[in-house]
């Protein structure tokens, strides 16, 4: 895809965000069965993933950890972005790897110590890019990536997230 085929795909898309700035409100969903074993098997509608106790956590390994799930989610929209802006800038990319990489003390998850938070303490995002652009390019290109990156954005600022629960 060039700069010239996204804009046209994304151009009516805006037009129309414009002039009912309602229509750009899109909820996303995902539903999830526990399972046995300390399992849950996860829907989006996209594919399923099964998600279980990390081994740190005395999961058997065979199950997606959510937490792991949580930094490929952050890994695949940085990539998906950083794509999307470079091509808008027309910043040609012969190679990009995108890794995440964040510390976790389970401690805090088991337990084990009220004073360790549960979540990861802190969380690398690293760009690996094979291109000719310019330091100033690619300065523009990663805080391009930064801001439009729902995940990024979603983690940097985080949402209020309402709990409800229901007897069935």
């Amino acid at each position: 895809m060039n700069a010239d085929e996204l804009r046209s795909l994304q151009a009516p898309l805006k037009a129309q965000y414009r002039e009912r700035p309602d229509s750009a409100l899109v909820t996303l969903r995902a539903q999830g069965r526990v399972g046995e074993n300390a399992t849950c098997k996860i829907e989006t509608g996209k594919s399923r993933v099964e998600a279980g106790l990390h081994p740190a956590t005395g999961g058997n390994g065979k199950s997606a950890c959510s937490a792991d799930m949580l930094l490929e989610a952050l890994v695949g929209c940085a990539g998906v972005t950083l794509s999307a802006v470079a091509t808008a800038l027309g910043i040609p990319l012969r190679d990009a790897m995108i890794r995440a990489e964040g510390d976790l003390d389970f401690r805090g998850t088991l337990g084990v110590s009220k004073d360790v938070p549960v979540g990861f303490k802190q969380i690398r995002l690293n760009f690996d890019l094979d291109t000719d652009a310019t330091e100033e390019q690619l300065a523009t290109l990663i805080r391009l990536t930064e801001r439009y990156c729902v995940v990024y954005q979603t983690l940097n600022n985080p949402a209020k997230i309402d709990v409800s629960r229901r007897v069935t």
